[in-house]
């Protein structure tokens, strides 16, 4: 594989062509940014440590039956993925109450609901990727029934398997937002990162906050967290 031309840069991420079309080379940036760009900062080593969290929850999923486009990891920042046709949905899961969804429903943050609970939004930072429903995103062509329905399950057998490997870390994975793309066969997988970015992360033991909220409320010690995460899991999945 050789890496050639930038194809695409996003807030966190690079994206290269390479000589082979059905894959594409990701770089992890060490910018952090939140409150849709407002709030902007580099912050030392980021990019290394996502990509090694993102590397191994990615393969993890692969080896238990929830594919993904992550092919391999090939530098320190950087990984191997599948090109694939991504869908402009996010799906959120929530296992406990936290962030936007107790603001937006007045909850206290903490709350454990007996369900899980699954959010559908629709991809797209001008209209503050809005809250949708299965009947929205069909309406909009953006998928099927058949394929809403996968991709509910295939996010219940990720959390199943995340929830499990962080909690052997002393992690309590509160929620995570995943996209899903379609591979060249038409077959739905994840095709986003799983990082301290995207996961909802608190210590098990003390509750403190392992995650970009570190960023967004000026908790400090950011890098230190990030690199703590990639630590655990590593140990777990040695």
């Amino acid at each position: 594989m050789t890496k050639l031309e930038l194809q695409y840069e996003g807030k966190s991420k690079q994206i290269y062509r390479t000589d082979d079309d059905s894959q594409v080379v990701i770089r992890f940036k060490d910018d952090a940014t939140a409150f849709y760009n407002i709030k902007r900062a580099k912050i030392e080593n980021k990019g290394k440590m996502n990509c090694a969290i993102s590397s191994m929850l990615l393969g993890y999923l692969n080896q238990h039956g929830v594919a993904t486009h992550y092919v391999e990891q090939v530098a320190d920042d950087e990984q191997l993925c599948r090109v694939v046709e991504h869908i402009p949905l996010e799906i959120i899961v929530r296992n406990i109450i936290a962030g936007s969804m107790a603001k937006r429903l007045g909850l206290e943050e903490g709350l454990e609901p007996e369900n899980t609970i699954f959010d559908l939004c629709l991809r797209g930072e001008e209209l503050g990727d809005p809250l949708i429903n299965d009947h929205h995103a069909v309406a909009l062509g953006l998928a099927s029934y058949d394929e809403l329905t996968t991709i509910y399950e295939l996010s219940a057998k990720a959390n199943l398997l995340l929830t499990e490997v962080l909690a052997k870390a002393g992690i309590t994975l509160v929620d995570f937002k995943i996209e899903f793309g379609r591979d060249a066969r038409g077959n739905l997988v994840l095709a986003d990162e799983l990082t301290p970015d995207t996961c909802r992360l608190w210590d098990t033991a003390t509750g403190e906050r392992m995650d970009k909220d570190r960023f967004r409320r000026d908790l400090g010690h950011v890098r230190e967290t990030y690199e703590e995460v990639a630590k655990r899991i590593a140990n777990v999945l040695k």
